[in-house]
């Protein structure tokens, strides 16, 4: 086996599937990228048995052959080059060779025969998007996932596919994300799936938006979304997701209107003050006018003021305030809408102008 290829053309493909390589692993190969030529191509493939990542770039001076090569050595190697280098890979017997320049590396590889592959996927449903627009479904949800919650459904992210959209929805008990597009096909068959955290945030690192369009292949127990240049795969939750559509509050007709980044700064400023542990602060309604208070153990007090379009009159309401900042962060309009209903119920955080993404956060007593 042996390529050549320009320094920055090689460590794109190196950066996106190096991630998936956990640093400490069960098998030693599994440490490895399989690396592959074939007609000119070369093709990178690194896997932790749930998430699997293959990146492909075009290569001069090819020689067909496959083996694996360390991952993390390679990666640092190839990016500490000098920029412009022009670097030659080349395999003899169980080492490969990695020269740029002056600059040789000899590194051990293992056959790629002990490579593993994940399974096949036999897709059930095939649905073409924008990858711009899955970029965006997955910067505005994925942050409400959960974390090492032992209801292990909510370690990851709903895709829920239905009629003509996609919609992702994000929980951890206790707010809710959830933002969808429109698809410019029917779906066959509508269906939930939930993929978890480490695929959703290498599928995320992935994504560059753009004009072009991915193909998103779900099969009973993978997701598979094809770029031309890039092909990932992961393994799904086997969970059933909550009703979440339960969860976002109904008869919240109680609305406030009011401009996004001057709510945002204002509850960074209240957040200063507000207690370390449950991050408490009040929201207090009134015509014309939005009040926010936070106050600690050791009796300081914050009290924010901001002008709002509302004829709400004397509700108050306690939040996390670093719910409501996540909230307000995967919005986009000048202006938000936080609809409520009474003190103990949910806040719904959407758009003026549209309620395409929206956010739930739970009530706190404070």
């Amino acid at each position: 086996m042996r390529f050549s290829l320009q320094r920055e053309v090689f460590l794109k493909p190196l950066g996106q599937v190096v991630n998936v390589v956990e640093r400490r692993q069960t098998l030693p190969v599994l440490a490895n990228l399989l690396v592959q030529v074939k007609d000119g191509q070369l093709s990178l493939t690194g896997t932790d048995l749930e998430v699997e990542m293959i990146a492909r770039s075009a290569v001069d001076d090819a020689q067909d052959g496959e083996t694996t090569i360390p991952a993390r050595k390679l990666f640092d190697i190839v990016r500490a080059l000098p920029d412009g280098s022009k670097v030659s890979v080349s395999q003899t017997g169980d080492k490969v060779t990695v020269q740029a320049g002056r600059s040789r590396f000899t590194l051990a590889s293992l056959s790629a025969n002990d490579f593993p592959s994940v399974d096949e996927v036999e897709a059930t449903e095939r649905v073409s998007v924008p990858e711009a627009a899955l970029k965006e479904l997955i910067e505005r949800t994925a942050f409400a996932m959960a974390q090492q919650d032992v209801r292990y459904y909510l370690n990851g992210l709903l895709f829920d596919l239905g009629d003509r959209r996609l919609r992702c929805v994000a929980t951890d008990g206790h707010r809710l994300a959830l933002c969808e597009t429109t698809l410019e096909a029917d779906v066959q068959t509508k269906r939930q799936i939930i993929v978890p955290r480490k695929g959703v945030q290498e599928l995320q690192r992935l994504l560059e938006g753009g004009d072009r369009t991915l193909e998103l292949e779900m099969g009973r127990n993978h997701i598979r979304v094809k770029r031309d240049d890039v092909t990932f795969t992961s393994k799904l939750i086997d969970g059933r997701f909550p009703d979440y559509a339960a969860v976002i509050p109904i008869g919240a007709d109680r609305e406030v209107r009011i401009d996004r980044e001057v709510l945002r700064a204002a509850l960074q400023r209240a957040a200063i003050l507000s207690n370390e542990k449950y991050r408490g602060v009040r929201l207090e309604v009134s015509p014309g006018q939005l009040k926010i208070n936070a106050h600690n153990p050791e009796q300081e007090e914050a009290q924010e003021e901001v002008e709002a379009d509302t004829k709400v009159d004397d509700l108050a309401v306690g939040f996390n305030v670093n719910y409501l900042l996540d909230a307000l962060s995967a919005l986009r309009d000048e202006h938000v809408v936080i609809a409520l209903r009474d003190a103990n119920s949910s806040a719904l955080v959407r758009e003026a102008s549209n309620d395409r993404c929206r956010h739930v956060v739970m009530p706190l007593r404070l």
